[in-house]
Parts: structure tokens; C-alpha cells; sequence
């Protein structure tokens, strides 16, 4: 049990990244009419991190790269391989331009955002990501719980319903590229842990746990912001649509621990991208970091808003060989036992 609930931590934190904690990733893909869509996300979720989960518990894996293989086969491995490599980079500048929004919110300029991020990003490469890791373990149980009771302060408050239009469930497809977004980081950080997990009720407790916490988080999340929809165009970050009339002080801590959710999503994304582009140059991570952020900045002028818009649902649309591979992984495995 207490292995199992160690992992619900690692895969809850994979998936409440910024845009996630934001609200922006939700109302982009959910929304009106999308009750049974959680529903179905959560379902396909938690047989994913019980797929993946397993294949890395049998291999005893130390990186994700043999559970990709077998899922997919080497040959799509080989691709879905860069794919993180982009998918990265794509986070790391999404997340500068994340910084930028969450500042704009408090009538500071937009490119301070921009640049304080920049800045804190190169003094951390000389020390690693060890500082961070501590950091992260301790403020995304607090974002999380903060998160959760800054929706259930407003829905008692607001007399926001529990159920919007129960037989209309139009957009339940969505839980499809939602679901598939996710599923690629997901199986880089989770396919890397097989070595570390004791038994399969490990794989059960944390599959299971950690999916009820998504699903749960989700739908309150949608169904606050479905309440403040008329509002969200003026906002970058849907999240301070939801906090506009709390006291100020909730107003504040809240940007606080989701600036730096933007900054841990940040430094894990260049860090990952720094190990891996370094097998190629011989340079140092100081110089590596300082291209890699240099190539990024550009993209931060799109906004946060509208690099989530397209960037994600691209993403999710990529990667849903992945999620079908994982979801019939078990029946093809039968099949492939029934015929030996």
C-alpha cells in the first residue's frame, strides 16, 4: 500500500503540470457537455498506468525505452523516442510563456514573466535537478490540495451544480486526445520505475489512486469553469477567472504555487532535453541549457493561451497510436498466449 501510494504521487505530479494546474488544458479539451468525457478519460487512464506499469514491472526497467519497444515496436519507438525530445521543448517554452501570463495577472508586464523565468532557469543548471526534485515534492501536494479546495470554496459559494445536462454528453470523444496527450510523458516517467516496484498490488493501489484523484480533480475543475465560461475569453490562465472575488491572499498564494509549477514543469523539460542533447555535442550543460532556451524564447510570443490551443490537441492527435497500443496491449497478449 505505501508503495503504491508513493507512485500515486509520481503520476499524479507527471500529469498536473502547468497546464493542467492552469485550467487551460481542461477547458481546451473538455468543456460543456463532458461529464461522461471524464469519465472515460479516467477509465482509459487508469488502464494505462496498470499497462505500463506492468510491462516496466516485468522488464524491471531503469528508462522507458523498452516499454515503448513493446508496445510499439522498435521501428515507431525509434519516432515516439524524438517525440518526447520535442514534446519537451515544446513544454519548456510554453511554460516561459506560462510565467509571463501568470505575472500579467498581477498588472506586471508580460515580458517580466518572461524574463524572470529566463533568468532563474540558467542560475539552476550548474546545480542539477536534485534541489528541484525536493522542491516539487513538497509544493505539488500543495497545489493539488490547494487547487482542491479553492473548486469546492466555489462550488459550495457559487451553487455551482454538480451535473450539467446529464443526457447531453456530445463531447465524450474528447476524452480520446485528452487522454493520449498525456499518455507519452506518461510512459517516460512511470515506464522508467520498473526496477523499484516491489509487487503488482504496488501497480493496482498506484493505477487506481492516482486515476480517481485525476478524474475527481477534473470534473470539478470543468464544471467551475463551465460556470465562469462567459468569462474566460478575457483570461490567459482560466484558473483566475475561478479566484476573481477571493480574498486577496488566496489570490496571491495560488499564483504563487502555480508560477511555480511553471517553473518545476519548466526545469524538468530542460533538463531532459540537456541530457539528451549533450549524447550529441560535446559541450557543456551550462552552454547546452543557454542554446536550448535561446531557440525557445521566439515561441513565447505566441501567448500561453494560443500555444495550447494548437500545440495540445496536435499532441493528442500524435500520440493516439500510443494510447491504442497500450489499451489493446492486454488483448493482444492473450491472443499472442492462446496461439503458443
Amino acid at each position: 500500500m505505501l508503495g503504491g501510494l508513493k507512485w500515486i504521487g509520481l503520476i499524479v505530479a507527471t500529469m498536473i503540470g502547468a497546464g493542467y494546474a492552469s485550467g487551460r488544458e481542461i477547458w481546451e479539451f473538455f468543456g460543456h457537455e463532458s461529464g461522461l468525457a471524464i469519465l472515460l478519460f479516467m477509465m482509459m487512464f487508469i488502464i494505462s498506468c496498470i499497462v505500463v506499469l506492468t510491462i516496466s514491472y516485468e522488464l524491471k526497467t531503469e528508462h522507458y525505452l523498452p516499454v515503448l519497444q513493446t508496445l510499439v515496436g522498435k521501428k515507431f519507438a525509434n519516432f515516439y523516442d524524438w517525440g518526447v525530445l520535442l514534446y519537451l521543448f515544446t513544454m519548456l517554452f510554453v511554460m516561459i510563456s506560462g510565467s509571463g501570463a501568470t505575472v500579467h495577472i498581477l498588472e506586471l508586464p508580460y515580458f517580466l514573466g518572461v524574463i524572470l523565468m529566463i533568468v532563474l532557469l540558467l542560475a539552476v543548471i550548474p546545480y542539477g535537478m536534485d534541489g528541484i526534485v525536493s522542491i516539487n515534492r513538497f509544493l505539488l501536494p500543495m497545489l493539488i490540495i490547494g487547487l482542491a479546495v479553492v473548486l469546492i470554496i466555489f462550488i459550495y459559494r457559487e451553487n455551482v451544480p454538480y451535473i450539467y445536462n446529464l443526457y447531453e454528453q456530445s463531447n465524450w470523444a474528447s476524452a480520446i486526445p485528452f487522454t493520449s496527450l498525456n499518455v507519452v510523458p506518461l510512459v517516460a516517467v512511470i515506464g522508467a520505475i520498473g526496477k523499484e516496484i516491489k509487487t503488482k498490488k504496488e501497480i493496482y493501489v498506484a493505477s487506481i489512486g492516482s486515476g480517481l484523484i485525476l478524474g475527481v480533480i477534473s470534473y470539478l475543475y470543468n464544471i467551475s469553469l463551465i460556470h465562469v465560461s462567459d468569462q474566460l475569453f478575457f483570461y490567459e490562465i482560466p484558473l483566475f477567472a475561478i479566484l476573481n472575488g477571493y480574498p486577496i491572499q488566496m489570490f496571491f498564494f495560488m499564483s504563487v504555487l502555480l508560477w511555480f509549477a511553471i517553473y518545476t514543469t519548466a526545469i524538468t523539460s530542460l533538463f531532459g532535453l540537456i541530457a539528451r542533447v549533450k549524447e550529441y555535442f560535446k559541450w557543456s550543460k551550462g552552454v547546452v541549457g543557454v542554446l536550448i532556451i535561446c531557440a525557445a524564447v521566439p515561441f513565447t510570443l505566441v501567448g500561453f493561451s494560443n500555444l495550447i490551443s494548437y500545440l495540445y490537441p496536435l499532441y493528442g492527435l500524435i500520440n493516439i497510436y500510443v494510447l491504442a497500443m497500450i489499451l489493446l496491449f492486454p488483448i493482444i497478449r492473450r491472443a499472442n498466449q492462446g496461439k503458443i
